[in-house]
């Protein structure tokens, strides 16, 4: 039986496709360079949030987290802290740490350098504006990541691509329990996603973030779990 080579050329090309698909969308992928998926102390958890700030639901959220005495890191849309620049602030003067989550929150996977490096200096230039503060880490949105990009934070002089090991999958408006039972599994030692924001509108509607989180945080407080943010945490980069 003779083999067609072009099999082969075509075998080669799905196979290389479907690696750079894992290295750009898989949250444990560390082909495009290393990212942050957990912290060193297994008694800590870091609680992590996207695409706001969101004047409908972060007010709550933070109200929630002073009440519990929890800190966390907002990756915040340039586009909403140029909206509500004071919220932005707000954050930032309750303890928590800020991460930048591009200007426009576009899929990053095939833009060109400068594309990414624009979209990155002007969230960071809105951040600075609203807060005073500059900051370390970015989360790329989607999880969706471009061989370029770290390269680019690193020149920028971030601290690195901060991605996730625990998803709750709240980005869609849904009942509280599928997302109460997703967050079961966080334990010590992870880095939780959660939104409290819709990068789809400026006031995403997040109900179903703040019932999960008023089930979880205090059985997480009395599982004897502490609480970081990124900024301030002992890090590694694993893919574990």
């Amino acid at each position: 039986m003779t083999m067609n080579p072009a099999w082969f050329a075509a075998g080669g090309v799905c196979a290389a496709g479907g690696l750079f698909a894992w290295g750009a969308v898989a949250a444990g992928s560390q082909l495009f360079g290393r990212t942050l998926r957990r912290i060193d102390d297994a008694s800590c958890m870091a609680i992590t949030f996207d695409d706001g700030p969101n004047p409908t639901v972060t007010p709550r959220v933070l109200e929630l987290l002073d009440r519990h005495n929890v800190t966390a890191t907002f990756f915040l849309i340039g586009q909403r802290v140029r909206a509500f620049p004071g919220l932005a602030r707000e954050i930032v003067e309750r303890g928590h740490a800020i991460g930048n989550h591009t200007e426009t929150h576009p899929s990053l996977t095939f833009l060109s350098s400068s594309r990414i490096a624009d979209e990155l200096d002007r969230c960071d230039e809105a951040i600075v504006i609203a807060t005073g503060k500059s900051p370390r880490w970015m989360r790329p949105p989607f999880g969706y990541r471009s061989p370029l990009l770290d390269g680019i934070v690193r020149r920028r002089g971030g601290a690195g691509v901060a991605m996730w090991n625990v998803a709750a999958r709240d980005w869609r408006t849904q009942s509280p329990d599928p997302v109460i039972q997703r967050l079961r599994r966080a334990r010590g030692g992870d880095i939780v996603l959660l939104h409290d924001g819709d990068h789809r509108v400026l006031e995403g509607k997040r109900g179903h973030v703040l019932a999960a989180l008023e089930y979880w945080l205090p059985r997480w407080r009395d599982a004897g779990i502490q609480f970081v943010n990124l900024d301030e945490s002992q890090l590694k980069t694993q893919a574990g």
